[in-house]
């Protein structure tokens, strides 16, 4: 599940702010960066804090989280699966 909020992703408003963050020129590499860094420090990173630990737009912190937060999902659909009592 993604750390962005619902009431973000449903907002009519959502797509322009998703277009806003990819036109960005750093986007893409902070994205690179949040995936392979801050994911392995702090996987549940609020996008206020990225924000504020990056010194970029909370839009585009949000933007980030959503996306590698769908590509997470895509990668593994069954987050229980994953539970701590299957090393058993």
């Amino acid at each position: 599940m993604s750390s962005v909020s619902e009431d973000y992703v449903n907002s009519p408003l959502w797509p322009i702010l998703v277009d806003t963050a990819h036109a960005l020129a750093m986007y893409r590499y902070h994205k690179h960066y949040v995936s392979t860094v801050i994911f392995d420090q702090k996987p549940d990173t609020a996008p206020k804090d990225l924000s504020i630990q990056l010194g970029i737009p909370l839009g585009e912190a949000l933007v980030i989280l959503h996306e590698l937060g769908e590509e997470r999902t895509k990668l593994n659909p069954d987050p229980s699966s994953a539970s701590p009592n299957s090393s058993e």
